[in-house]
């Protein structure tokens, strides 16, 4: 049993590690808050430098790539690093690049000040799942990591919304400082909290990259590729659906999209609960969900009780996918799952780069009203592929 760190409270075994899960949730509320708010500040953000929005929006996509490219091979080079040492220095460094943020004199400082934490999310992401689930046991791995990824669904209903309105108020600066205190208060809990795991053992780099050799592997994270396709290419432009299509108020827009948050809460519930039965079997029936209500949203624009439901449903899809997805592709992986988390991370943030791509595309051709089918079409393609998918063995059961 791993030791516990000699600052650390003395509490009951099952106790400790639901607190250290908990320190980790909100942990990640932080990173993805960092990740996301960007997107909220835009507007005041370029206004304050001089400089066009669209220059400003390249700042998503430097941060979205970094962590696509980099993710596995930082992850490699990090995985034999304690984890709550790990996770403390990380919370620093996002401490650090967020004040470096703060007061960014021009763009290209601000530029850097993004890059430097897009480092090290999915190195956080990849171990945190992992050390979820050796907190909690084999039997509640799933359901540790669908705790974790709670910080997903609580950035996109309360850290995004209320710091874009706090930056309305203060600057978007001050939104910055608020976040490096936000993440040096986790280190300094993480410390408190965190227990003092095993130190993991140094894997050679050709021994972790082995899991590349072994197709379910592969075919896992390719899965996770098409089913963030399907959820980005709509969810991208969901404000935009909302506005002109709906009829809903500009106004309103951020309480629908709330909404959507809230509701997510319970797919997180649901995912975790399911992904420890079948992770595949889980991952086909909210991808199948996903793609239904995706399609639905359209037709029932008009008629905004049955938008809600079918926005409900989604946003449940949504929200379960996160978690199942992450458990789905490190139970594929027969070692190195720290990278093996950190690979369903890149394969996350290609799919989102693709999938608003996909959706401009499907704009640009065929309108606004059609990225609910097209997202639903890549939906489709994600369950067609399950099957083969699942009937792949794994390298180390093959002759």
């Amino acid at each position: 049993m791993p030791s516990l760190d000699a600052t650390a409270p003395d509490l009951a075994p099952a106790t400790r590690s639901g607190v250290a899960i908990a320190v980790l949730a909100v942990a990640a509320f932080a990173i993805v808050t960092t990740e996301y708010l960007i997107v909220g500040l835009l507007p005041g953000l370029a206004r304050d430098m001089r400089i066009s929005i669209s220059a400003a929006g390249q700042l998503v996509t430097l941060f979205a790539f970094t962590v696509m490219l980099f993710g596995p091979p930082l992850t490699v080079l990090l995985s034999h690093i304690e984890r709550k040492r790990l996770f403390v220095g990380i919370l620093l460094l996002f401490a650090a690049a967020n004040a470096l943020a703060a007061v960014a004199p021009n763009i290209w400082v601000l530029a850097l000040a993004r890059f430097i934490p897009a480092l090290a999310l999915p190195v956080f992401w990849g171990t945190a799942s992992e050390t979820a689930g050796q907190l909690a046991g084999p039997r509640h791995a799933g359901r540790a990591v669908s705790q974790v990824y709670l910080g997903i669904s609580a950035a996109l209903l309360f850290g995004i919304p209320l710091g874009t309105l706090a930056s309305d108020v203060m600057g978007w600066r001050a939104t910055f400082w608020g976040l490096s205190a936000l993440s040096l208060s986790m280190a300094l809990l993480m410390l408190v909290f965190m227990p003092t795991l095993a130190q993991p053992q140094r894997q050679r780099i050709g021994e972790q990259v082995r899991i590349f050799r072994d197709p379910r592997f592969v075919a896992n994270v390719a899965l996770s590729v098409l089913v963030f396709t399907a959820m980005f290419a709509a969810y991208t432009y969901l404000a935009d659906m909302l506005e002109r299509i709906a009829g809903v108020p500009s106004s309103q827009v951020g309480w629908w999209l709330m909404g959507f948050g809230a509701v997510g809460l319970l797919g997180n519930w649901l995912g975790g609960r399911y992904v420890d039965r079948n992770p595949l079997r889980a991952s086909a029936l909210f991808t199948a969900l996903l793609g239904v209500a995706m399609a639905l949203c359209v037709p029932l624009a008009h008629a905004h009780g049955w938008l809600g439901v079918s926005l409900a449903l989604w946003g449940i899809a949504y929200t379960a996918l996160f978690p199942i997805c992450q458990v789905r592709v490190m139970k594929a992986a027969s070692h190195a799952q720290a990278l093996a988390g950190t690979m369903n991370v890149s394969a996350a943030n290609a799919g989102t780069g693709l999938g608003a791509i996909l959706g401009g595309v499907a704009i640009q051709q065929w309108g606004l009203a059609s990225i609910g089918y097209v997202a639903a079409g890549v939906a489709l393609l994600a369950l067609v592929l399950t099957p083969w998918v699942a009937g792949l063995r794994p390298l180390d059961r093959q002759a």
